[in-house]
């Protein structure tokens, strides 16, 4: 399995994952190339060589002419939808980035994430830091993203609202269940962006997993810390564990006031939603009312959505909320020819054990009702019509192709993509700006208006 690890040690904003990402062997020119398919007038890039405190580090400037934009929800989405650079891996992982902020912004202000007016994530270097990362995320093919805890700084900043203590509103309703780490410098360390990636990105969180590495890269930040390098790096190798974990949210709730009609529609809702199980079972609960335990199994970026779903339809009281790690069988799919027809399955398998094939509900249950013979002969006959050195020569290309304990997150082979030059811009024109930027890579008054000061001095 391919594992990245981002050691977040002073934070983490957009402009440093995209670099750090690069810098680990993305491949700078497919990043610039769907930079530019965005087609957004005044809007400059470069990647090029810096040290900090001495250490090397790939940084990201992303400059910009417009007056700042306060854009929707369904603006941003336009934009992405209409840039032809973008695969469909990148321009969803896109999408939800800017979802997980639109949600967080609509909590923090009550509103509703459509009408949410994005301010500083709305702009256009914001686009580029998360367009970036998820075209570079995309091109290094990882299965799974490890964080560790997350340091957000101290002090105040100004943001379009007005002062704020950090970490601001929006930054720290994105970071609800993400470990944090106190590392005692005055300054925003994580920005609302930095943590929207991490809100997406992250299957766990902890010290640097074992595994065998590849590449190390170093995303650098604007900012100058007496003693502390101010960079990213992204740690990307192969896995040294044998199955394939992944960090997901529980959601529990026990309700006494909700009829059955009600139950079952939330459980329907829930999946719409993106629950990766529900489960429900019956409970003895106070004053001898008989009611029934709610279980929500997700991943961590659609959380808070779930837990809205639980209020809406329930009403009721509290949700427990508990980060766990669950092991996965690896799997891909496969069909098998039947005396009924085709039914399509699984494959799954793991290390030591023999692949298995395990049929699917709906194929069986159709070919049962279809040609009047019990279901359960149907699933036993499918499951024994699956050829154990058919399966295993399956699993044997999957791996060669994926590496041994790939997912499905991606779903191509990892090609090395090229080491990245000392300095790249989006356009081909040459630049005689002074690169001597406070916060963000660019000049927040000249980019945005005299309204908008948010200061990323990171």
């Amino acid at each position: 399995m391919r594992i990245a690890y981002f050691d977040c040690a002073t934070g983490i904003a957009g402009d440093m994952t995209v670099a750090a990402l690069v810098d680990a062997g993305a491949d700078m020119q497919k990043v610039l190339d769907a930079l530019k398919s965005l087609n957004l007038p005044g809007l400059d890039v470069e990647f090029r060589t810096v040290v900090k405190g001495g250490f090397r580090a790939l940084r990201f400037d992303v400059r910009c002419t417009e007056q700042h934009a306060h854009r929707h929800l369904a603006d941003v989405l336009a934009i992405l939808d209409a840039a032809t650079g973008l695969n469909d891996r990148q321009r969803e992982l896109a999408r939800r980035m800017f979802s997980a902020v639109a949600e967080a912004e609509a909590r923090v202000h009550g509103s509703v994430p459509e009408r949410v007016h994005f301010h500083e994530v709305g702009a256009l270097d914001s686009i580029a830091d998360i367009v970036g990362t998820a075209v570079a995320f995309d091109l290094l093919q990882v299965d799974r993203c490890v964080f560790s805890p997350i340091p957000t700084g101290y002090g105040l900043v100004n943001i379009d609202h007005g002062t704020c203590p950090i970490p601001a509103p929006g930054t720290a309703e994105l970071l609800r269940g993400v470990p944090l780490a106190d590392v005692p410098i005055e300054a925003e360390l994580t920005t609302p962006t930095g943590a929207a990636i991490v809100k997406v990105l992250a299957d766990a969180f902890g010290r640097l997993p074992a595994m065998t590495l590849d590449r190390v890269g170093y995303g650098a930040g604007t900012a100058d810390f007496p003693g502390r390098a101010n960079v990213l790096r992204v740690f990307v190798g192969q896995s040294a564990e044998a199955p394939d974990m992944e960090t997901i949210v529980v959601l529990e709730t026990a309700v006494d006031d909700v009829s059955p009609e009600c139950i079952g529609y939330v459980r329907e809702e829930l999946e719409a939603a993106g629950a990766l199980d529900v489960q429900i079972a019956p409970l003895d609960m106070k004053k001898n009312r008989p009611g029934v335990q709610l279980t929500v199994l997700c991943r961590p970026a659609d959380a808070d959505r779930l837990v809205e779903v639980i209020f809406g339809e329930t009403a009721t009281l509290g949700i427990r909320r508990s980060l766990v790690e669950r092991v996965r069988q690896r799997r891909l799919s496969h069909a098998v020819n039947t005396p009924w027809g085709r039914v399509r399955g699984k494959v799954v398998w793991s290390a030591g054990r023999p692949p298995l094939f395990v049929p699917e509900y709906e194929d069986c249950a159709a070919a049962a009702r279809q040609h009047g013979v019990p279901l359960r002969d149907v699933m036993q006959v499918a499951a024994a019509m699956a050829d154990p050195i058919e399966l295993q020569q399956l699993v044997a290309e999957h791996e060669r192709q994926s590496g041994p304990a790939s997912t499905e997150r991606h779903g191509r082979p990892y090609r090395s993509p090229n080491v990245p030059v000392t300095a790249s811009r989006l356009h081909d024109h040459d630049h005689d700006h002074d690169h001597h930027h406070d916060g963000h890579g660019h000049d927040h008054d000249a980019c945005h208006g005299r309204d908008h000061d948010h200061d990323h001095e990171h």
